[in-house]
């Protein structure tokens, strides 16, 4: 796939950051990941899905919000309780934000349509980060408009690196990292797929900035990254979700963001692996010395982060809908689907040991999991219903089950605020929350 310069769309960035830089009142960049609450797509940078607070083991509904349409990304959550995400809705606002302890509505807005595959990033001063069709946008707290730069292709989730700058990739693979303050381009752009020479951009029509978007949320081949990426913090490494065109499966990739005087991306290796294309994004071990990853064939991956070599492969069973939580004690619980069954496992190196497994409860949402030993997940309740799961992720046994009132279907994952409140949104777009 060749995409054409966009000379316009590059001169359009530098002009808007040159005036973002001017008028800014700010300075010095925000940690995201230090800011408390549930800040991302799968709340940390190595995408864990487990919260830094200690979760109760007894919750009861507290409220729901129909969001007019549905929704495939789970919310986040600021260190202040306000609540982020967004949904596929035809009219009206597709951004929201709620507060958690009421379940009201600070504001919403209308945003370009593919701001439905991400969630919003939220940082320590509660500005959020989301893409839309051919930009990153960022918003404060109150839902006004910061900044806008123009990029090739939809960003999905953001990330910050570990010197507290934004970087995304977009579903057309270009990776690029922006000051969050200004949303000036802080290292050059790094294209996956490599554009068009300058005699070729002439005579070759750009590609839109949807394109393939409606492949991205099953990981088809039309959408060649469509999943959000993983950082280790530490050495700067980035993890991602990769289809090459023609190819028969999708790749994991490793780049490289070095910061400093200088930034750049680079790529340090790819590897080929993931059959009928990516079910979830890539998620990093708490060292991160490995990487896991599930296709749509229903295996789970463990790779070698520095040299991309596989360390072993697990059948679920089932596919997946979305990545595993993986917690700081090593404890990987994949996401269910349609039939996902509930178990455990852990890394042993050249194998995964499985530590519990339960054949009694049908999953089908992502699992969130907490220090003391407690995690969350929604599963089928009767034929049709949803319901909370709380149990303990060392043994896998019930500690407390919660209907979702007039809930159907599947969620979007499992997110946990600041003061241990439960949120999860159901794929046809109802958020809930529990405490």
């Amino acid at each position: 796939m060749r995409r054409a310069l966009r000379s316009s769309a590059a001169a359009l960035t530098a002009i808007s950051a040159l005036l973002l830089a001017g008028c800014s009142g700010d300075s010095g960049a925000e940690d995201v990941f230090g800011a408390g609450g549930w800040p991302g797509m799968h709340s940390d940078a190595r995408n864990s899905d487990t919260g830094a607070v200690t979760g109760s083991r007894s919750l009861d509904f507290q409220w729901s919000r129909p969001l007019g349409g549905p929704t495939t990304t789970p919310a986040s959550v600021a260190a202040n309780g306000q609540i982020f995400l967004t949904a596929r809705t035809d009219s009206g606002c597709n951004l929201f934000s709620f507060q958690s302890d009421t379940g009201r509505k600070r504001w919403c807005t209308r945003v370009g349509a593919g701001s439905a595959l991400s969630t919003p990033v939220v940082d320590r001063a509660t500005n959020i980060y989301v893409g839309e069709d051919g930009a990153m946008l960022s918003f404060d707290e109150r839902g006004q408009l910061r900044w806008r730069t123009p990029v090739t292709g939809t960003p999905l989730s953001a990330q910050f690196t570990g010197d507290g700058n934004l970087l995304f990739v977009t579903q057309l693979g270009q990776v690029s990292v922006l000051d969050p303050q200004t949303g000036r381009g802080v290292a050059a752009p790094y294209d996956l797929i490599p554009p068009a020479s300058y005699t070729q951009g002439a005579n070759i029509d750009p590609l839109p900035n949807d394109l393939g978007i409606d492949d991205c949320v099953a990981g088809g081949p039309l959408c060649p990254v469509a999943t959000s990426p993983a950082i280790d913090l530490a050495t700067g490494r980035i993890i991602l979700t990769f289809w090459r065109r023609g190819a028969p499966q999708a790749d994991l990739v490793a780049l490289r963001y070095d910061g400093g005087e200088s930034p750049r991306i680079s790529e340090e290796w790819s590897t080929a692996l993931l059959a009928d294309g990516s079910a979830s994004g890539p998620v990093l071990s708490r060292d991160g010395k490995s990487v896991y990853a599930n296709d749509n064939a229903g295996h789970l991956w463990a790779l070698d982060t520095e040299s991309g070599s596989l360390n072993w492969t697990y059948d679920l069973g089932y596919g997946a809908r979305g990545g595993p939580s993986v917690s700081d004690r090593g404890v990987i619980i994949p996401a269910g689907a349609e039939n996902g069954r509930l178990l455990a496992l852990r890394d042993r190196g050249d194998h995964a040991e499985v530590l519990w497994e339960r054949a009694d409860v049908v999953q089908r949402g992502a699992t969130a999991q907490t220090p003391g030993s407690t995690a969350y997940t929604v599963v089928r309740d009767g034929e049709k219903g949803l319901a909370l799961l709380t149990f303990d992720s060392t043994t896998g046994e019930t500690l407390d089950q919660d209907g979702l009132p007039g809930a159907s279907g599947s969620t979007a994952g499992t997110s946990v605020g600041p003061d241990g409140e439960i949120l999860t949104p159901t794929l046809i777009g109802e958020l809930f929350v529990l405490k």
